[in-house]
């Protein structure tokens, strides 16, 4: 099970609306994300093209997930050519203690596992968007693109339908400075996409959007649920398709 809990975002104000999806939605999430599952097999008959030439994109997992469910992402990454690299750091239980001294220790463990490339991509599910887009506001000189899947940096946990995994696995609640929900919706300096689904049964859709433009940023929809967007045939094709232009871009 993916991340919603925001662990990194305080409440919305009393008078913002709550996005939190339909409960229809929600219910329907674990069947639609075995379908996807399904329908990602037929997909993986057809060997993507191979557009990547070793350019290193780090893959970061939702709470409670680890590299294995970002597995198909992955091996789609490097069947197209790229260089993909867990995160290495096992189960997404989120931060600890405060938040820039943990994404300090991120960025170190994160910066040993892609020494010596200079180019990199971040890719993160849910709540390791986060991750992404922190880190590259830290290395915006080194990071190529970021790319974040179903995450919602734009909300809160009002807007999502499992809060309590985050309480579960980390044992503390999220924090309360508005600050930093201003800063975790600003995207890193560099090319940044979301992408986003209105089928999200776990996150709200519009969280996962910008609210005004910004010269480096864009929103894309997909059609998955927020389970499957690991390995939903949708995702895989868009991420590699994103990746590979900018890729192109750089040459």
């Amino acid at each position: 099970m993916t991340d919603t809990s925001l662990p990194l975002m305080p409440p919305r104000p009393a008078s913002a609306p709550n996005r939190r999806p339909a409960l229809t939605l929600l219910a329907s999430e674990p069947a639609r994300a075995t379908l996807e599952a399904v329908q990602a097999l037929g997909h993986w008959l057809r060997a993507p093209e191979p557009v990547g030439q070793g350019h290193p994109v780090v893959l970061f997992p939702g709470l409670g997930t680890d590299g294995v469910t970002l597995w198909p992402l992955r091996r789609h990454l490097e069947r197209a050519g790229f260089r993909a690299i867990d995160w290495g750091q096992g189960l997404n239980t989120g931060p600890r203690g405060d938040v820039d001294a943990w994404l300090d220790g991120l960025a170190e463990a994160v910066h040993d596992r892609i020494a010596p490339a200079h180019d990199v991509s971040f890719v993160g599910w849910s709540l390791g968007g986060f991750y992404a887009r922190e880190l590259a506001k830290r290395w915006p000189e080194r990071v190529h693109h970021v790319i974040t899947i179903g995450t919602p940096f734009n909300g809160s946990a009002d807007d999502t339908h499992v809060g309590w995994l985050f309480r579960l696995l980390n044992g503390q609640h999220a924090p309360k400075e508005a600050a930093l929900r201003e800063r975790l919706a600003e995207p890193p300096p560099v090319p940044t996409i979301s992408l986003y689904s209105r089928r999200d049964g776990i996150v709200s859709w519009e969280a996962c959007t910008h609210d005004r433009r910004w010269p480096l940023a864009r929103d894309i929809e997909v059609d998955a649920s927020h389970l499957g967007m690991g390995w939903a045939p949708e995702v895989l094709s868009r991420v590699t398709q994103l990746l590979a232009c900018r890729r192109r871009g750089a040459e």
